[in-house]
């Protein structure tokens, strides 16, 4: 059978990159690499069938210069461009330009991205769909914001309209804090964003976060494949994911399902997406906002449900059916997340970036690691210090947390600062065992989360010593790969076609 696609360039970098290469290989389509300078011997570049430079390390001239990155595609014979997650992969203008240009975008319509894409918008869509939704309302000013606060009552949340990721968020518990956290609300949402609007939410207090992994296809076809538990989060930013969420019945499950579809088709979305909700103390639950795009954590719903969510991105984005309906769709036993992050937990988790000297991932049944990196790889200070996402399955949540912590006791990475010591004093942590969290985990439980035992330093030399045994019998090093090839062929291949010569 002929292949959906010839070729694919992969508009991303570091693991996600890497994740949607293999998806592409096992389908039979090349895959196409794009690389900033300081990226050029990344593994995403290795792994690719080609690679292309696209400029220097700033994102802004090179990861988001989508003219740029559609030349290339078009330059090397592709007839697809799947954006992985951040970066171009939730702009509008970007989709629209590579339709026009003749590459089928791997990812939802510019007219769902736009009408999910200011929060705002998004949420009026979303009360007139009959999704429910958090009481709040405008903020332009200070006396709206307090006029908005008064009606909904406090504590309130100040979060940017154009955004994501924490930025330009701010609780406020009293009207006298109000306008200060306004203003820097603002003023970190312009930074980021370029646009300074905020809105106000209703605090809900001690909530969880769950989401709703939906799928859909051109022909009017949409599923959900069910939810995962974000909760565990530092500044906004997730930490850990796991499905299924420990603290919900199946009926809240169904009942969220069926609202996240009914709200996609309201878009006329298809492709991967995911609704992002609030759950209250008393299991209500409230939209939050959609990501039209793949999620970072989505391996936790392909370990439970065993589809493969970018080969059905691909697949819908060649024009054909999703091939999985609401019927077919099971969920089996427990997977959990973590993001290994290149940071130091104990300076208030900044980045650590620097050379990997040594490296070796857990393995064994029902281990997954989604990484970006090798030995004697540069972590970045330029992007996302995300190293790798360990993932687990077991049939059960208990087995999955016992699972996870013997992964991360053989996870070990030398060179560079890593979360690896916090995310295993995480799952030794007795709330976390029994499921119980909210967002507000790793704030109320911070120094347990930060000081501890974790693995011995018997236990991690050991693991020291096996890798640098290993390290002897390694194949070429890094540093002796060329350069990529004027020709594009990616400087792993070319190393490994030599080899056969």
């Amino acid at each position: 059978m002929a292949p959906l696609m010839k070729k694919v360039l992969i508009a991303n970098r570091g693991e996600i990159a890497v994740r949607v290469a293999r998806t592409l290989r096992e389908m039979g389509i090349g895959s196409v690499a794009v690389y900033s300078e300081p990226d050029h011997q990344s593994l995403h570049v290795r792994v690719c069938d080609e690679a292309y430079p696209i400029g220097p390390a700033a994102a802004a001239e090179s990861y988001l210069v989508g003219e740029r990155l559609i030349e290339v595609a078009k330059r090397a014979g592709c007839d697809g461009v799947h954006p992985g997650y951040g970066f171009l992969s939730e702009n509008a203008a970007f989709a629209e330009a590579c339709e026009q240009r003749g590459l089928r975008f791997i990812g939802p319509p510019a007219s769902a991205m736009r009408a999910m894409g200011l929060k705002t918008a998004a949420r009026e869509r979303m009360a007139a769909a009959g999704v429910p939704i958090v009481p709040g309302g405008n903020a332009n000013t200070a006396e709206e914001a307090l006029e908005t606060a008064e009606r909904i009552g406090y504590p309130v949340m100040l979060k940017a309209t154009a955004g994501g990721g924490g930025k330009g968020m701010r609780l406020v518990h009293r009207p006298d804090e109000l306008t200060a956290a306004l203003e820097r609300a603002q003023s970190e949402a312009l930074k980021a964003f370029g646009d300074p609007t905020v809105y106000l939410e209703k605090a809900i207090i001690r909530p969880r976060h769950v989401e709703i992994q939906v799928l859909g296809d051109q022909h009017g076809n949409m599923v959900h494949l069910f939810e995962r538990d974000c909760s565990i989060q530092r500044r906004h930013q997730k930490v850990v994911e796991e499905a299924p969420c420990p603290a919900i019945d199946e009926d809240i499950v169904r009942r969220m399902g069926e609202v996240a579809v009914k709200g996609a088709q309201a878009v006329g979305y298809y492709s991967a997406g995911t609704f992002e909700f609030l759950l209250s103390e008393d299991h209500e639950f409230y939209f939050l906002e959609m990501n039209t795009r793949l999620q970072v954590e989505h391996p936790v719903t392909e370990l439970i449900t065993g589809v493969d969510l970018v080969r059905e991105m691909v697949r819908v984005a060649a024009g054909l059916p999703i091939s999985v309906s609401q019927s077919d769709l099971v969920r089996r036993g427990a997977a959990i997340e973590c993001r290994v992050y290149a940071e130091d937990p104990s300076a208030g988790f900044l980045p650590s970036p620097g050379t990997i000297t040594a490296l070796r991932a857990p393995s064994g049944p029902g281990v997954r690691d989604d990484s970006g990196a090798y030995p004697g790889c540069t972590i970045s200070p330029h992007y996302d210090p995300l190293v790798s996402k360990l993932s687990v399955w077991a049939p059960t949540r208990e087995q999955a947390v016992e699972r996870l912590r013997r992964a991360l006791r053989e996870y070990l990475v030398s060179g560079i600062r890593t979360n690896l010591p916090f995310h295993q004093r995480l799952v030794e942590h007795p709330d976390f065992i029994e499921g119980r969290y909210d967002t507000g985990f790793i704030d109320r439980h911070r120094d347990a989360l930060l000081t501890g035992p974790t693995t011995s330093k018997e236990e991690r030399a050991a693991l020291a010593q096996a890798i640098a045994v290993a390290a002897l019998g390694s194949a070429t090093s890094s540093a002796s790969l060329p350069t990529t090839t004027s020709s594009g062929v990616s400087p792993w291949l070319a190393a490994h076609r030599a080899t056969l010569r």
